[in-house]
């Protein structure tokens, strides 16, 4: 067991942390798992600052306006009651899915299996090693899907890394077979253009399609040429996965979509989309393209639609991520300023920017558009050592009210109410202090999702960690249940 020792905060009414339980690994795999983390796939940011900002930095904590190094802080809904530290998996800690009594954790080395059945005490159920970033994860009935982002020598779990400008070199989905969640088995790979950066699921009942993101081509790039104005969709059979193959490439910006600097500094030139989120149930989808936001149909899964398409020139440096309300008239979109990297949760950069951007989607069928209405960001102040900024989220599941819990890497866990679109307000918080007041380093939460009762978050470098929400706005949705969940595959809360 280890007890995490917190101390009284000095700023505002926080809650303080109590301990927490901390499980080992108990099994390591074999089979895929025949591999060796790969340094060159973890993508660990450790960015040296200036003296000023050292000690800027420990001056705040000092101050009390940032708890102190590694040190846990809530608001009183907020209850802490596991931690889980890395094991076998060095990697960064990436995205989350959920299926009955278990969580499946990405990383950049693989993927893990956690038994939730006891939420205070997650237990390991089994590790699988397979190296290629960032290792975005879900699932779907006895299927796990696993997307390769960075250049590799091969698709199997024992490949290392290649330059993308050789012909041999691959990236694209694997696909595992889940039925023992003690001993999956890799049982099919598919080559995407430019890899898979993040996919969705839109599942059917004899098939499986992916939606694959991925982004950033080159003419030095054999299999990543541009223009790549669109995503990649996959077709996978539930019983006969190996036959998985890329059926449709979708044009989704036939202008070539935004074009960055310099007609618009501080924007992401769109060479593809980053992210995904499909919500089956109305036929809908809303994707985070790089500098564009994106509403589309996909009544045909092969075949999506483009509805509308907006920009934000002004606040938005990258669109990350979305995720509808659940009456489908608002998404939220996340901008990921700094590419995940920076510290953008302070008085220079303000609120606006690296923040959410709050939609309401407007009239009916193919008219629908998308209208902004506001911004959301955490105000609560990070140290410039804290790589700080929007990621990702789901939506809490309460009739009437707009409730979402996101991560916000070391601006850590935030619950926040978006029913009134243009006055959004955060009305609970979990956080740890600096990983280090001498660099800018890669930390905290990457996923925080509400599923079945609680609050599950993937924090990079400290672990899976589960959290308890007591509060009577969002004490309705304790009486949710779910068999499955793939956030960026919205499902239809209240009527299943």
């Amino acid at each position: 067991m280890i007890s995490l020792h917190t101390s009284p905060v000095r700023r505002r009414r926080l809650g303080v942390a109590t301990a927490a339980a901390g499980l080992l690994a108990t099994l390591l795999m074999a089979g895929p798992a025949a591999a060796t983390p790969d340094p060159g796939d973890r993508g660990e940011a450790r960015t040296g600052v200036s003296a000023a900002q050292q000690a800027e930095a420990k001056a705040a904590i000092e101050n009390g306006e940032v708890p102190g190094v590694d040190e846990i802080v809530h608001s009183s809904n907020i209850t802490h009651l596991a931690n889980v530290p890395k094991d076998a998996l060095k990697g960064l800690n990436t995205d989350l899915a959920f299926q009955g009594k278990y969580a499946f954790a990405g990383n950049y080395d693989g993927f893990r299996i956690f038994d939730i059945s006891n939420p205070s005490a997650p237990k390991t159920v089994s590790q699988v090693l397979c190296p290629g970033s960032q290792n975005d994860i879900s699932v779907s009935g006895n299927l796990l899907f696993l997307s390769t982002d960075s250049s590799r020598s091969d698709n199997s779990c024992t490949s290392t890394t290649q330059p993308a400008t050789e012909k041999s070199s691959w990236e694209g989905m694997k696909v595992f077979d889940i039925s023992d969640k003690r001993n999956p088995k890799y049982v099919a790979a598919v080559e995407t253009a430019c890899g898979s950066h993040t996919h969705t699921l839109v599942p059917e009942r004899k098939n499986v399609y992916v939606y694959v993101s991925s982004y950033s081509p080159s003419a030095t790039f054999p299999d990543c040429q541009p223009p790549h104005d669109g995503i990649s969709v996959i077709k996978v059979p539930r019983n006969a996965p190996e036959k998985a193959a890329v059926v449709n490439f979708p044009v989704l910006f036939p202008d070539g979509g935004n074009p960055g600097a310099p007609d618009n500094p501080g924007v992401s030139r769109t060479t593809g989309c980053h992210d995904i989120t499909v919500l089956p149930s109305k036929d809908l989808a809303a994707g985070a393209c790089m500098g564009d936001g994106l509403l589309f149909s996909i009544k045909d899964p092969e075949n999506p639609k483009i509805i509308d398409r907006v920009q934000d020139n002004v606040n938005f440096a990258f669109w990350h991520s979305a995720t509808f309300n659940q009456t489908t008239d608002k998404v939220v979109f996340t901008d990921e300023l700094g590419g995940g990297g920076a510290a953008t949760c302070n008085e220079e950069i303000g609120p606006k920017r690296g923040a959410n951007g709050i939609y309401d989607i407007v009239g009916k069928g193919d008219h629908r558009k998308l209208v902004f209405r506001s911004y959301f960001k955490i105000d609560r102040p990070q140290a410039d050592t804290e790589v700080c900024v929007a990621h990702n989220g789901s939506i809490i599941p309460v009739k009437g009210r707009d409730l979402m819990v996101q991560a916000w890497y070391q601006g850590g866990v935030s619950v926040w109410d978006f029913t009134d679109s243009s006055k959004p307000k955060e009305i609970g918080y979990f956080e740890r202090g600096p990983v280090s007041t001498d660099a800018v380093t890669t930390a905290g939460p990457w996923s925080a999702y509400y599923y079945n009762g609680y609050i599950y978050s993937n924090d990079i470098a400290k672990g899976f960690d589960v959290l308890k929400l007591d509060d009577r706005r969002t004490d309705p949705a304790k009486r949710v249940r779910l068999d499955e969940l793939n956030v960026q595959t919205q499902p239809d809360y209240f009527d299943r």
